[in-house]
């Protein structure tokens, strides 16, 4: 058992909480892990507050859905699944219910270019997907498509999900996603906002290529 991924996935999933981005049981958080030699991924437990979590209570789960541990795996495990089969740079999910995401959830907006860091999650819009009833294959479905080309989408009528490269950076970017909605939503209480054009936002994009430290920099 990696018992230390097991408690870097409980350390962030208490995180999300405390960044304001879950509250009770919602929302759920996943990383990719071998166990005994087999891909699959780790995930947390449905129903459980993320405070009273032991690393034994973190579910692995192969790539054909099947558990193994002692508790039951978040009812969302489907979208993890297949995210991680379908997008081979996906090293960690976070779904969240937080309150301006979700907001705009419940809008089935999609999010445009008004601020350039919407190319943070790799194009000039930030997709809303179709809605369907969690846990299901329909819901998966629907996300992967909103996913596509993209590092986070929102769930229409559901809230936030987004991946990124490691536990670390993958709630970082649920942090700024939530920021960016909530920029959105006040904005919009002024007005509509004005938009970047495709001719900038395919600059911004390009200098996102080489963002933050890169791995061989001096």
């Amino acid at each position: 058992m990696n018992e230390h991924l097991r408690q870097q996935l409980i350390d962030t999933a208490r995180r999300m909480a405390s960044c304001g981005l879950n509250r009770g049981t919602a929302g759920n958080l996943s990383t990719r892990a071998q166990e005994n030699g087999e891909p699959g991924f780790l995930i947390t437990p449905t129903g459980m507050a993320y405070e009273t979590l032991m690393p034994d209570d973190i579910v692995f789960m192969n790539h054909d859905g099947t558990p193994s541990g002692r508790r039951q795996p978040s009812s969302e495990w489907r979208f993890h699944r297949d995210i991680y089969i379908a997008r081979t740079e996906a090293q960690a999910i976070l779904h969240a219910h937080s309150p301006f995401a979700t907001s705009l959830a419940c809008l089935r907006r999609q999010i445009p270019a008004f601020h350039y860091m919407i190319a943070r999650f790799g194009g000039d819009t930030l997709r809303c997907a179709d809605y369907a009833t969690f846990g299901t294959q329909a819901l998966s479905d629907a996300a992967l498509l909103a996913l596509e080309a993209r590092r986070a989408c929102l769930l229409a009528n559901h809230g936030m999900l987004v991946f990124g490269n490691d536990l670390p950076q993958t709630l970082a970017l649920g942090i700024e996603l939530e920021e960016l909605c909530e920029q959105y939503w006040r904005a919009c209480q002024l007005g509509a906002p004005v938009l970047l054009d495709g001719d900038e936002m395919a600059v911004v994009i390009e200098k996102f290529a080489t963002y933050g430290q890169q791995k061989g920099a001096r």
